[in-house]
């Protein structure tokens, strides 16, 4: 049973406990003690690495029930994104955002979230500024990890708490429930309420469930109920979802909505896949105990256009498609969810994938970097995280526990090269028959790039750079003297089966060491490749997009 303890914010700063009048102290960053915050110089600059791009979606099919729970599920997304800053900084939005005189400055600062700059490695980009804790908000400042690992309880390394320090200074476990008690009850009311209007009986089972699920933290059944809507046309996605804000263990989720309109046409196009998934898992080139899980094929994949994005998810790089839920019981059970969402996708492609492949790729193999691969490539690296084992193998518990920090990290670098080696099997069984396999690997080739600008402070930036110097290594390009690369097929196939058996292994077997060492040593930009992503830089090509986005982009 949880233990709940309401908390109530009062104006000091503090955390107090309802209960008992005793404070307890949030973890403090050092934003908060500044009355004002003064730009770096080269905010400016900083700000054209984003493309603008409009988010919108035909919704003139929808019912008009489904219309008037738009503006319901809006509501919700924001209060989503209200506690994801409380996650990141140890104020709220307004605050802090009142700080800031510059207008680029504050621009700059709601794109990041805060005041590091996400693409490029966190660095503060206001002055007097320290360096991002790597807990984000979810622990002190001043834990020291042998402290955490001292600290008696079992919720501790749960993905719905926070840990704060009581009034003798101890650590204690906080469920993000008692936490946002206020918040995360007004979104589940407004999701009850939107349930009411729900046409579709899945999606009003899920909305249920989920408001629900907000005021518990037990999200398992409304994971379970998500699963199995398969007739909906809106979809809605609200919670602590990812850990990739929690740099110092990965151990807790950041909250996030999206809003999606599903595209009817491209979504049938994807419908076989899924009962593909077990029998593809038989054909891994590991030894049987690194495959022995079977992933659930009660899955399915859909395209959709996203028109909202809220908190985690929009926070510096940009999301193009969804792998759901997390929960490892579910992916046994059931599998996981696939969303593409293609108009964020074909944004991207258009904007920053075609220019980087025009600079970088060799003339005569920019021919093949197209969009229907793009598209395969991003689809089936939400298919590779299905894949694999989620339990290690020798009874060190899951795979995200035992890796850690390192654990996105790695877990990134194998969905992307699980995902480029299923779509080398379908083609070779026939399974998918437009375009060839050379599109998809020069394509692929071409995103390193992209994600590359991400910066090593991102686990896909770090997978990139240790997969970029592994296929160096394995002769699987070659850089010709005009600075453009030209991929070998045969070498980069053989590298890419390389590099996805270890990934396969250090997870099987929970070797975090190994795991660390690896992510340390190769997770970083060369030399070489820096040069590159300089001219690409220097090039004016943009990093990632910014959005225009919310009810009046859609016309409600």
């Amino acid at each position: 049973m949880k233990t709940k303890l309401i908390l109530a914010t009062l104006g000091s700063g503090m955390l107090w406990l309802a209960s008992c009048n005793c404070p307890v102290k949030p973890a403090e960053n050092n934003t908060a003690m500044k009355d004002t915050l003064k730009p770096a110089a080269f905010v400016g600059e900083r700000l054209g690495q984003y493309a603008p791009v409009t988010l919108s979606a035909d919704i003139s099919t929808l019912t008009d029930n489904e219309r008037k729970m738009l503006p319901l599920l809006f509501q919700v997304a924001d209060i989503m994104e209200s506690i994801y800053w409380k996650q990141v900084i140890n104020e709220d939005k307004e605050s802090f955002l009142s700080k800031i005189v510059d207008e680029k400055a504050k621009q700059f600062a709601l794109i990041n979230y805060g005041p590091w700059d996400r693409l490029n490695d966190n660095e503060a980009f206001f002055e007097g500024v320290g360096k991002k804790p790597e807990g984000a908000n979810f622990y002190p400042l001043d834990m020291t990890k042998a402290e955490f690992e001292a600290l008696a309880d079992t919720n501790k390394k749960s993905l719905y708490t926070l840990i704060r320090r009581d009034e003798q200074g101890k650590l204690r476990v906080v469920w993000y429930h008692d936490a946002y008690a206020e918040e995360l009850k007004k979104a589940s009311d407004l999701m009850k309420k939107a349930a009411a209007l729900a046409d579709d009986a899945g999606l009003k089972n899920y909305l249920n469930l989920r408001a629900e699920a907000l005021l518990t933290d037990d999200y398992y059944p409304s994971d379970l109920a998500w699963m199995k809507m398969r007739t909906n046309r809106i979809d809605f996605i609200a919670g602590p979802i990812e850990n990739y804000e929690d740099a110092l263990y990965g151990y807790k989720a950041a909250h996030e909505s999206f809003i999606l309109i599903k595209d009817l046409d491209w979504s049938k196009k994807l419908e076989k896949f899924s009962a593909m998934l077990p029998a593809l898992q038989t054909k891994l080139p590991v030894a049987a105990e690194y495959k022995k899980e079977v992933p659930g094929a009660d899955a399915d994949m859909n395209a959709y256009d996203v028109v909202y994005y809220a908190g985690d998810c929009n926070s510096g790089s940009k999301t193009i498609a969804i792998n759901l839920p997390n929960d490892e019981r579910v992916h046994l059970q059931m599998g996981s969810r696939k969303l593409q969402l293609k108009n964020a996708m074909r944004a991207k492609f258009d904007k920053i994938v075609v220019p980087i492949a025009n600079l970088v790729i060799t003339p005569e193999q920019r021919q093949y970097v197209k969009f229907d691969a793009f598209f395969e490539n991003t689809m089936f690296h939400e298919v590779g995280h299905a894949m694999g084992v989620k339990n290690t193998i020798n009874g060190k518990g899951n795979a995200r526990e035992a890796l850690k920090e390192v654990y996105s990290s790695i877990e990134e670098g194998k969905a992307d090269i699980m995902g480029l080696w299923l779509v080398t099997q379908l083609y070779e069984m026939g399974e998918l028959t437009q375009g060839e396999v050379m599109d998809n690997y020069v394509t692929f080739f071409a995103g390193i790039f992209r994600s590359s600008r991400f910066g090593a402070a991102s686990a896909h930036g770090k997978a990139n750079m240790m997969r970029f110097n592994y296929f160096a290594e394995k002769g699987a390009f070659e850089r010709l003297a005009d600075g453009t690369y030209r991929i070998d097929f045969e070498k980069m196939k053989a590298a890419s089966i390389g590099i996805m058996q270890e990934i396969l292994v250090v997870q099987g077997d929970g070797n975090y060491d190994k795991a660390k060492a690896w992510v340390e040593k190769e997770g970083i930009v060369r030399p070489e490749l820096q040069k590159d992503l300089d001219r690409i830089n220097a090039s004016g090509i943009p990093v990632d997009v910014v959005y225009t986005q919310g009810q009046k982009v859609l016309g409600l």
